[in-house]
């Protein structure tokens, strides 16, 4: 009975440890198909080594219209009826100035008309009365003429006070300021009670909804742009990217420092939620490869791509046991919506394109 047992030890032993190893294989290959279930599909690519053609230059949302509301009279500011914000119709007013002594002034020349007309009627009576005494010889001639003088002065006396007073009606006039076009009030340089000069800006309009982007242009660039060409136009300020048309060119560069000043148009349906003075990077594709210098070892990679925490931006590359592995790195010029890779990635390196799961330094992915 003892050797019995002494002989079953050892094969008790032997069945218990296959059994572990057994349980520790299912373990791992449950473990394992836990991995794969939990995995995040990802789609990569490698970085575009990109030839840059294109004209890549910064610019600014204007309003396609807009006018600073000005004096041209001295005066206070007796009503000022619009505020920063407001949208105003054409031909509305906008504020007034005193005319006090202007409406004096057209008193005045009310006065010298009348008078003026007075003479004018005695000097036309006499005029007819010695033209009929010429006429039957009862006046000289130079009597005739020296009446006939008279007359005539009489007439532009009167011609001259009616321009006087048209004179002062225009000046009145100008103490009314209205709007030259339909739009919104973007600024308010001065409040009521104020003293208004002449060509002192009071308000400025500009005309909602005809937005363009203006951008300058290097010398060494402009003659490789031409009206009508399309535009690639990022607003940081909203994340939008779209395609606009270049529709103006300056040819001069003399009160631009050097630069020659483009427009762009934004197209209707991409001007929500867009203000005048916001920031925008102008893509223009060139057609010709020799136009601009090129760098074929520029690594660009979507914007999309990109994971930004803080001051520092990332991306997702590939580890060696597929699992996601956040790769710092530092970002140059945005081209469209390409961005230039300076440090961290290599252009042979594969990174995340998009991934169908959020993405962690560690977690398993999938490869679609």
């Amino acid at each position: 009975m003892t050797m019995n047992t002494r002989k079953a030890i050892p094969l008790f032993a032997l069945a218990g440890l296959l059994f572990l190893a057994a349980c520790s294989s299912d373990k791992k290959n449950e473990a394992a198909k836990t991995e794969i279930a939990d995995a995040v599909t990802v789609t990569v690519a490698t970085p575009a080594s990109d030839d840059l053609q294109a004209i890549n230059v910064s610019g600014q949302i204007e309003a396609g219209q807009s006018a600073n509301i000005s004096a041209r009279v001295m005066g206070y500011i007796t009503m000022l009826k619009v505020k920063v914000g407001d949208r105003v119709s054409q031909g509305q007013l906008l504020a007034t100035i005193s005319n006090q002594d202007m409406m004096a002034k057209r008193a005045q020349t009310d006065a010298m008309i009348a008078e003026a007309q007075a003479a004018l009627k005695s000097a036309q009576k006499d005029q007819e009365r010695f033209t009929v005494l010429y006429n039957q010889q009862s006046a000289t001639a130079k009597e005739l003429d020296n009446v006939t003088l008279q007359y005539s002065a009489a007439k532009a006396r009167v011609e001259g006070a009616k321009q006087m007073r048209n004179e002062v009606s225009a000046m009145i006039g100008y103490t009314s300021l209205t709007a030259p076009f339909s739009g919104i009030v973007t600024q308010k340089l001065a409040d009521a009670g104020s003293m208004a000069n002449p060509g002192m800006p009071i308000l400025t309009i500009e005309q909602g909804g005809s937005y363009q982007v203006s951008a300058s242009v290097p010398e060494n660039m402009i003659n490789q742009i031409k009206q009508g060409a399309e535009a690639i136009v990022t607003i940081k300020a909203t994340d939008k990217t779209f395609k606009g048309k270049v529709t103006q060119i300056n040819q001069s560069s003399q009160f631009t420092g050097g630069q020659y000043i483009i427009k762009v148009a934004i197209p209707a349906n991409e001007k929500t939620g867009l203000y005048s003075g916001m920031y925008a990077n102008v893509s223009i594709p060139v057609q010709q490869k020799d136009t601009i210098k090129t760098n074929s070892n520029i690594v660009m990679v979507p914007l999309s791509s990109i994971e930004r925490k803080d001051q520092l931006t990332g991306l997702y590359t590939i580890g060696s046991s597929n699992t996601a592995l956040l790769r710092w790195v530092r970002l140059g010029k945005t081209y469209g919506d390409k961005v230039e890779v300076l440090t961290g990635l290599t252009k042979d390196e594969k990174f995340v394109l998009s991934a169908d799961g959020k993405l962690y330094n560690g977690v398993p992915v999938k490869i679609k």
